[in-house]
């Protein structure tokens, strides 16, 4: 009955007229030879109506009817942060937070500050990860601050003290004493995030605290040049100066990214603000957690892309592990213990991945001859490259 079924349905591609359809179809219920033929019919067409349902536009996912179930949920992990910093008399603006910088507030900051040696503040915003007072920001909003004030959602300020920072992936922790559990929001997978999923992004914009803006994942891998570890999302929820440090949230309430940056001619929100994935800045809480700092792997070398043929090393530093293992200006470096480098970029990762003072087998083209060299992995200096 069901191959009778679906050659009937499509016998009207051939003939029109109905009733010749169910004369057909006692055609095939009765004859045997028919029904061999429409088998061989059937196996030859099912393949062609396959490929062209195939080539049918993608059903999207609808957009929520209302974003307030998930902003009731993890709005009140959500703080807004004050900062004081003390800026030089030579030196205006050296410590302008960077969330003001390229807004109308610079001007009035230029001719307010010029030749003084005062305090400023900035703002910023962070997001409570664990009840007993642990937040994440921005190391550009906390960073130099030399003091810290904390706001939650009901209106409570407290002051902050500075866990750790990691300036390369401009990522801060802060803790506060509440003296009671805080509501707290977890970190989520950002490897499972797609291009055009949706994303709520919440913060402190202008100061304007509690504020919550929607939109979608806009492209994944976005490198600012901002150092080797970039690898931002991009968003085009609307994102201003303030809303640094604030969470990304997917629509499971999760915390997939930190708001860090915005293009922008005007210093407001034009659709394309960025911000760190949440699998990267999870691993870096972590150790900022446990140990007030980031160690990371270092070679004491330049590097320069060979396209489709490893890393080049363009300079070795006299006193580095890569000179101290033997290394030389010209060595191609094709793997990192074991896997294959394909960029500088992956290079420079793959050893910063790597505990300082443990050993690296890195392999090698030099001369025509392909070797394996033992490296101790150096501590990296926070203004190294290599």
């Amino acid at each position: 009955m069901r191959l009778i079924l679906l050659e009937a349905a499509a016998w009207p591609m051939c003939h029109a007229d109905g009733r010749e359809v169910l004369a057909h179809r006692s055609v095939v219920a009765t004859s045997k030879p028919f029904q061999g033929i429409m088998r061989v019919v059937f196996r030859l067409v099912l393949p062609v109506l396959m490929s062209m349902l195939a080539l049918l536009p993608a059903t999207a996912r609808p957009a929520p009817e209302s974003f307030s179930p998930l902003v009731h949920q993890v709005l009140p992990a959500v703080v807004n942060i004050a900062v004081t910093e003390r800026v030089p008399a030579n030196d205006p603006l050296a410590q302008l937070p960077p969330e003001l910088r390229g807004t109308p507030f610079e001007r009035q900051f230029r001719q307010r500050f010029r030749g003084r040696d005062e305090q400023v503040t900035g703002a910023g915003s962070g997001f409570v990860i664990d009840p007993s007072g642990v937040i994440v920001t921005n190391n550009h909003v906390v960073g130099h601050a030399s003091r810290i004030v904390v706001a939650l959602l009901d209106g409570t300020e407290l002051p902050a003290r500075l866990i750790g920072v990691d300036e390369l992936t401009d990522i801060a922790v802060i803790k506060v004493e509440a003296h009671r559990a805080l509501p707290a929001v977890s970190f989520g997978d950002s490897g499972k995030v797609d291009v055009g999923d949706w994303i709520l992004a919440a913060g402190n914009p202008f100061g304007l605290g509690g504020s919550v803006t929607a939109g979608i994942v806009s492209a994944r891998g976005r490198n600012l040049g901002a150092g080797p570890f970039d690898d931002f999302f991009q968003l085009d929820a609307p994102i201003n100066p303030g809303n640094s440090g604030g969470p990304v949230f997917n629509m499971d309430g999760e915390v997939i990214g930190i708001s860090t940056a915005i293009v922008s001619p005007s210093g407001g929100s034009v659709g394309i603000g960025f911000a760190i994935p949440s699998n990267l800045a999870g691993r870096i809480v972590v150790q900022l957690r446990e140990h007030g700092r980031i160690d990371r792997g270092w070679l004491g070398v330049s590097v320069q892309d060979i396209p489709g043929a490893g890393v080049a090393l363009a300079g070795v530093e006299r006193s580095g592990p890569a000179a101290k293992a033997g290394l030389r200006a010209g060595d191609v470096v094709l793997m990192v213990n074991g896997d294959h480098t394909d960029s500088a970029t992956a290079l420079i990762r793959s050893i910063a991945a790597i505990a300082p003072g443990t050993d690296a087998r890195l392999t090698i083209r030099r001369g025509g001859r392909q070797i394996e060299v033992p490296v101790t992995v150096g501590r990296r200096p926070v203004s190294e490259s290599g």
